[in-house]
């Protein structure tokens, strides 16, 4: 049970390290050459060096004085910057008794940096030589176009840990036909969308893991307050001390492990250590997640969902998960309430990507600065990695571009907004209709509707002005509708003039995840 106690760290490294007595001053490791920082909010800048040992850190005219404390650890605070006028050099100077040293960092620019997190289509490079699932469907394409001398990105090493690291590894990387491939492809399309429309330098810091929960990128603390989630903890402490105590077990023989709705949890062989396991709570918040804090962004965007654990318990709790994750962030962050923008499940025939997930997805726009990124058009039916990333990080940038930076773009599909009853039809009103409802391609497919004894039917919709009507001969006296209810709902066409596809949805309030629970247990 040892490796569940919280060590006592300060900047990554257990207090009492011998090596800190004689440390040269050495900046955290997000800081090197070709960093982007934030613009217009406070830029803290750490890292460390000999207890006691004076610090100056200079940048932009600004000249930051510090004294390391007693466990090594410096930090300072540089005012607001502002974009453009670089590239510029940091000079960070330490002085002890042992004499001085100087770490200058290069080619540093200032204009917005976004975090990138979640699991494996935020960790999907623009390049299949990258990452044998990835590879954009156009890569050679982006990775030829990929001179952009002003969009960098740092990617955290992928790591998973019992205690919170700040080693973030990696290096801040220009994009260039030459580093391009090894991009997360989402991230990189984002960016580049915020940099053509607001002529600054833009930055990411991708911070994601195939695979892994959204329990897996919290902290400890957090999780052990959350009267929901808290019973994660003995049920993982009880994991870890098991394989502690019987090296070589079968999975069989440990405490019940938990299951994805895509069928993770294997039946037998071997136990995985829990402690590397990214289905598991913490571990990617203390591997990866920790050592980028609190470094200066403007928001973060979020591509997860598809492993959620204990099936049915899972995807209900799924909305207070990313509530308290979105939380949390902001509270360790100390930048106030950041947009948090994330991406819906596409298509794909597989109930890991079903309506039902989705629709709990969308529960994040209950909080303030949260938007969602569509994405049931450009789906594989195939793959849980659909190669067509193109549309998804034009879809982020929109939100942010017109949530976050006040463009006046449309940024969203039709949402569902009310329902009337008609006679024998059913009237869908709608927000975001952009100059009016398409049904593109031809007519409208993929609409049910059902009545009293709650059976879901085909029905005929057709768009009428900034409404739909619904109707079935079938259903003589109509409850409610949905649309798009499926986990691969092909030829789903309901869009917007901005030519933005509508979340799937519906009217009823039904108990809806009894029809796919049968999915997650095979019975």
């Amino acid at each position: 049970m040892k490796r569940l106690l919280v060590a006592l760290v300060f900047c990554g490294w257990l207090v009492g390290s011998a090596g800190l007595l004689h440390a040269e001053v050495k900046p955290a490791s997000l800081f090197t050459d070709h960093m982007v920082l934030q613009q217009q909010v406070p830029v803290p800048v750490w890292g460390t060096a000999a207890p006691e040992e004076k610090i100056t850190v200079t940048l932009a005219g600004q000249r930051k004085n510090t004294v390391a404390g007693a466990d090594g650890c410096w930090m300072v605070r540089f005012a607001p910057l502002k974009a453009g006028g670089g590239p510029l050099e940091m000079r960070i100077e330490g002085s002890n008794q042992a004499g001085s040293n100087t770490v200058v960092l290069k080619d540093v620019l200032v204009g917005e940096v976004w975090l990138a997190s979640g699991q494996s289509n935020m960790v999907f490079t623009i390049s299949v030589k990258a990452a044998s699932f990835a590879g954009m469907q156009d890569e050679a394409r982006v990775i030829a176009a990929a001179n952009h001398p002003t969009i960098r990105m740092f990617t955290v090493k992928p790591v998973k840990s019992a205690t919170p690291q700040t080693d973030a590894g990696g290096t801040w990387q220009v994009a260039t036909p030459e580093n391009a491939p090894g991009f997360s492809a989402v991230g990189y399309l984002f960016a580049e969308k915020l940099e053509q429309e607001l002529k600054v330098p833009v930055g990411i810091v991708t911070v994601a893991y195939g695979a892994s929960t959204a329990e897996a990128w919290l902290p400890r603390e957090a999780i052990a307050r959350d009267p929901e989630l808290a019973s994660l903890l003995p049920r993982f402490d009880a994991l870890v001390s098991f394989y502690d105590t019987h090296p070589g077990a079968n999975v069989t023989d440990a405490p019940p492990l938990p299951q994805t709705i895509n069928g993770r949890a294997a039946s037998s062989g071997l136990l995985r250590d829990p402690m590397q396991d990214q289905h598991q709570p913490t571990v990617l918040y203390n591997g990866m997640l920790h050592a980028v804090i609190p470094y200066a962004i403007r928001g973060a965007i979020w591509y997860q969902g598809e492993s959620i654990v204990d099936a049915r318990k899972g995807v209900e709790r799924y909305p207070h998960t990313m509530q308290l994750l979105v939380e949390d962030w902001r509270k360790e962050w100390g930048q106030g309430v950041f947009p948090f923008y994330a991406v819906q499940l596409a298509a794909l025939k597989n109930v890991s990507n079903n309506p039902v997930v989705r629709e709990q997805q969308a529960r994040i726009l209950d909080l303030p600065k949260t938007g969602l990124a569509v994405t049931i058009d450009v789906g594989d039916p195939d793959n849980v990695h659909p190669k067509n990333k193109g549309p998804v990080g034009d879809r982020l940038a929109r939100i942010a571009l017109a949530e976050t930076y006040g463009r006046k773009i449309e940024f969203s599909g039709p949402r569902y907004l009310s329902m009337k009853t008609e006679g024998s039809a059913i009237r869908i009103r709608f927000t975001h209709t952009a100059g009016g409802l398409v049904a593109a391609g031809g007519p409208l497919h993929w609409f049910q509707i059902a009545g009293a004894d709650h059976k879901f039917v085909d029905a005929e919709a057709k768009v009428d002005g900034d409404t739909v009507l619904v109707q079935s001969p079938k259903v003589a006296a109509p409850l409610a509708v949905r649309y798009a209810w499926d986990n691969y709902p092909v030829g789903a066409n309901l869009s917007n003039q901005a030519g933005l596809p509508a979340a799937p949805f519906r009217t009823d309030d039904w108990d809806a995840l009894s029809e796919v629970a049968q999915q997650f247990t095979g019975k």
